[in-house]
């Protein structure tokens, strides 16, 4: 199996359901790593496994990325540079929580924009938000690029039938009986 040091398993989950989608499936990527609802679009879904006492899955739509963060999916990286993402290192801007975060991203249209605005010497930016900006903008450049997914050339492997009797199992043993549920159903 080949490694590579600048890829991660994102990069290669975002990389297939883009080409799926390219070739005119469809994609679910089933993950608990929040940084993937940037790959939320046309033909792309999050189904997010939820940890601890709510054990399972929820599926996760555009309108739910939008719901949970403010901001459409393709400003999810921005959101993580500003927000941070503590699962991943990413300090974020000191005193950005996740409710200004998206309030710059939607009145900037970006992290860009953002820290353009942050550099007029009387901006409507509040002082504290707009110095942040200011004295973190190589660095939140820096976050939003380890953010982002890379895109990976892959091929697509070829469509196979679904085996539903072990992908349901599978999905009840890791407590997703809404998931098996689905499952079995395509199965049918």
């Amino acid at each position: 199996m080949a490694r590579n040091e600048t890829v991660e398993a994102d990069d290669l989950l975002g990389s297939f359901a883009d080409a799926e989608v390219a070739a005119g499936g469809e994609a679910l990527i089933l993950t608990g790593d929040r940084d993937m609802y940037q790959c939320v679009g046309d033909g792309v879904q999050v189904l997010f496994v939820k940890t601890g006492q709510g054990r399972g899955a929820e599926p996760v739509d555009e309108d739910e990325v939008r719901k949970r963060y403010g901001v459409g999916p393709e400003l999810v990286p921005d959101f993580i540079a500003l927000r941070g993402d503590p699962s991943d290192g990413l300090p974020g801007a000191k005193g950005i929580g996740p409710k200004t975060a998206a309030e710059l991203l939607r009145d900037y249209g970006s992290l860009e924009g953002a820290i353009e605005a942050a550099q007029k010497v009387t901006g409507p930016l509040r002082p504290r938000v707009g110095a942040a900006l200011r004295d973190q903008a190589d660095e939140l450049r820096a976050f939003l690029e380890i953010a982002k997914l890379r895109t990976v050339d892959v091929t697509v492997p070829p469509d196979a039938p679904l085996p539903a009797d072990k992908a349901a199992a599978a999905a009840r043993e890791l407590g997703m009986n809404r998931l098996a549920e689905r499952v079995e159903k395509l199965g049918e």
